[in-house]
């Protein structure tokens, strides 16, 4: 057998470490293997799980951000329509006082005039009209109520619940490949059958013309052969059909090219099945998963009603535009307690918790289904092998029927129609062998993926 180009570059990666599928218990095609990689590549829904998986773990990031602190620089140029000052009022009293201070620091007498030399400060203002900031403040949660902790260890149980959805939805892309290249393999071995029997229909078209000539049959003999070999060119046209759709499919699935997987022989070959105990399965564990991530969830919302503590700090780089009452710099602790919200984090919280019980529900419900379809798997793999072993001896007795029949034939004991019709009985004996290969395929591929054994 020649190895086409996709089988060869497949030893060239096995070589380099890529592991197979040693969970099952047929031995994986090469070709199969590669199309599967190249499948998993291409998946749309698994390239799109990978970005929700992507984004958990940028809400993990988020909720510890919480703790950090938050700085921010601040600068602003206001114009005023007009200084801010005291009222006259207000102004001749602290120009009264400054002139009493000057006198008593001067020794000159309360009732004395006030020295004319002697310049007086004028008041300032409150705030000059033009004014000029710039200033840093920080941010620093120092206790979220264990708002973010919780948020936290949510993210993180969703992002393990998104990672077992795609290895489910790997193992469902597997599955799907699988099948289809074991329908071209059944396309093939159907191809194999139908060709035996054109072998066999030239054989007898051969005999009847010889017969014909020497006037032992008439020329109703060769219609019917003729007939026959239309019957069976009709068959040989339905299955090469589905043999182009069956590769157009593998190329949609894949991405492979198609004269690569036009070259493709796959055959169906009798599988045997080792008891392997189970595991859980990748659907059960990203339900188990989210039901974690929404109980952390409900936690965090009731959380909500603790009290919060952060620190605030604000400093100012210019001076010069401060007003009197403005601090150049100041720090503060602070705590924020939402005593009641109209009840709206109780609400959430239990929502959550509805939530979980539903993932624990579904959990449930999934373990019952798969331990079902493993009983059913195990049951079809039974009924595969029994029908094989019907199917070897339906062909043993219609092998025999046909060459005695056909020697009957040849010796003018029998018609040519019961050649015909023991050609069509070997050619469906062969049929159903091919087709029970098929289901024990089938069976095995299904019992794997139900006892979770894929591990793709």
């Amino acid at each position: 057998m020649i190895l086409n180009p996709l089988k060869i570059s497949l030893l060239c990666i096995l070589l380099a470490g890529l592991a197979p599928l040693t969970s099952m218990a047929q031995q994986i095609d090469p070709a199969l293997e590669i199309l599967i990689q190249k499948g998993l590549e291409k998946s749309r829904s698994i390239n799109i799980n990978q970005l929700n998986v992507e984004q958990a773990q940028v809400d993990q990031k988020l909720a510890k951000a919480v703790f950090f602190p938050k700085i921010t620089l601040n600068g602003s140029y206001t114009r005023l329509n007009d200084d801010i000052t005291f009222d006259d009022d207000t102004q001749n009293l602290l120009m009264a006082t400054q002139r009493l201070l000057i006198k008593e620091a001067s020794g000159i007498p309360f009732n004395a005039a006030f020295p004319v030399n002697i310049p007086l400060q004028e008041v300032d203002n409150l705030q000059d009209k033009n004014i000029l900031k710039s200033s840093v403040d920080i941010d620093w949660v120092l206790f979220s109520g264990f708002e973010a902790s919780n948020a936290l260890k949510a993210a993180k149980h969703k992002e393990a619940s998104l990672n077992y959805a795609g290895m489910a939805e790997k193992d469902r892309i597997v599955l799907n490949i699988i099948e289809t290249y074991d329908k071209l393999a059944l396309v093939n071995a159907s191809e194999q059958v139908l060709a035996a029997s054109e072998d066999y229909l030239r054989d007898q078209e051969h005999f009847v013309k010889k017969a014909i000539e020497n006037g032992l049959e008439t020329p109703i003999s060769r219609k019917k052969i003729e007939l026959a070999q239309q019957q069976l060119a009709a068959r040989q046209l339905e299955y090469s059909q589905n043999k182009t759709l069956l590769i157009e499919v593998l190329q949609q699935l894949t991405g492979e090219e198609k004269e690569i997987l036009k070259s493709l022989n796959p055959d169906l070959t009798d599988l045997p099945l080792e008891e392997i105990a189970p595991e859980k399965r990748s659907e059960v564990k990203a339900l188990e998963e989210a039901e974690k991530a929404t109980t952390y969830k409900a936690k965090m919302e009731r959380n909500h009603r603790i009290p919060k503590i952060a620190l605030k700090g604000h400093y100012e780089f210019l001076e010069d535009d401060l007003s009197l009452f403005d601090p150049q710099w100041y720090a503060a602790v602070g705590i924020k307690w939402n005593l009641f919200d109209g009840g709206q984090s109780r609400l959430k919280s239990l929502k959550s918790k509805l939530e979980a019980e539903k993932y624990r529900e579904q959990i449930g419900e999934a373990e019952e289904l798969i331990a079902l379809s493993i009983v059913k798997a195990e049951l079809s793999y039974e009924a595969s092998l029994q029908n094989s072993r019907i199917a070897q001896k339906e062909i043993e007795l219609a092998q025999a029927t046909f060459e005695l029949v056909n020697k009957q034939h040849k010796n003018d004991l029998a018609s040519i129609t019961e050649v015909l019709d023991a050609l069509k009985d070997l050619e469906r004996a062969n049929f159903q062998l091919q087709e029970s290969y098929f289901s024990q395929r089938r069976a095995v591929t299904t019992l794997m993926h139900s006892k979770g054994l894929l591990n793709y």
